[in-house]
């Protein structure tokens, strides 16, 4: 049997690309997302990703998930062992997004962006444990910013406290769940792009444009990557798409805008250009 791949948010975005970039390596994915029926304003469901996927010759399993209901996610497990009985990588890419400053920030905003990226990636990768032990070990990436301080830290935090929160949550969920299986064949990383990457996240929020962003293919390329690495001594890193991928001798990233000529600006330099 091939390798299986579990993705949130695999509708479209990253997600997409991830779980196609995978299908074309020999991986079967399962597809879960939130979208089943066509969205004029959102291309992509989970049935059209599965039909994309099942062309690379290998196996779609699409799965219907709101990450904020606790039953839906033990159901989305509940169907990958069905179908699959084992789980080689999970990626908890699905997220939400809301940049507000706290007297701003309801506490219905809160708990959106806390139940979906902290706290459903935390539940996934827990229920998610059995199914790599069945494969003999494997991978789960968060896709998640790494810790901060000082400098970095104020800018990245300040009118965008519970985003920060919520997704510095994956990170933290990332790096203790390494610790307890760390030698054991479960490797746990986090993953963040240096660039804004495009996506409808960045579009239907007006948060920059193309030029500003790189394509997916970056974070592609970079989990092709950690799945090289040593599942006992590769884990417990807060990994940046770029300065990974060069730590691996990639120099040109140019093939990553995406338009040509322009190279985005780095993350750390967002928070200024969205003030000024």
């Amino acid at each position: 049997m091939s390798k299986v791949a579990l993705i949130t948010g695999a509708t479209r975005g990253i997600g997409r690309a991830l779980a196609l970039g995978l299908a074309k390596n020999g991986y079967s994915i399962v597809i879960a997302g939130k979208t089943s029926s066509p969205n004029p304003k959102l291309p992509g469901t989970i049935y059209s990703v599965a039909d994309e996927v099942r062309e690379y010759d290998v196996r779609a399993l699409p799965v219907k998930v709101d990450l904020r209901e606790q039953k839906q996610i033990e159901n989305l497990v509940k169907e990958t062992e069905r179908d699959f009985g084992k789980l080689d990588l999970l990626i908890n890419n699905a997220g939400a997004l809301f940049w507000r400053p706290v007297k701003h920030t309801e506490l219905k905003n809160y708990d959106l962006i806390n139940n979906i990226n902290s706290r459903a990636s935390f539940y996934l990768s827990k229920l998610c444990i059995p199914l790599l032990e069945n494969s003999g070990g494997g991978h789960i990436i968060n896709q998640s910013p790494p810790l901060l301080e000082g400098k970095l830290f104020q800018e990245a935090v300040k009118d965008k406290t519970a985003y920060m929160i919520s997704k510095w949550g994956m990170t933290i969920g990332a790096m203790g769940l390494a610790e307890e299986y760390r030698g054991k064949g479960i490797s746990v990383n986090s993953l963040w792009p240096m660039t804004p990457i495009e996506s409808y996240a960045l579009i239907n929020n007006n948060l920059g444009e193309r030029k500003m962003w790189r394509n997916t293919n970056i974070i592609v390329d970079s989990v092709l990557e950690i799945l090289k690495e040593d599942k006992d001594t590769f884990t417990g890193n807060q990994l940046i798409d770029e300065l990974y991928l060069r730590s691996k001798g990639v120099e040109d990233f140019s093939k990553y805008q995406c338009i040509r000529g322009h190279e985005p600006p780095k993350l750390t330099d967002i928070n200024k250009m969205m003030r000024t």
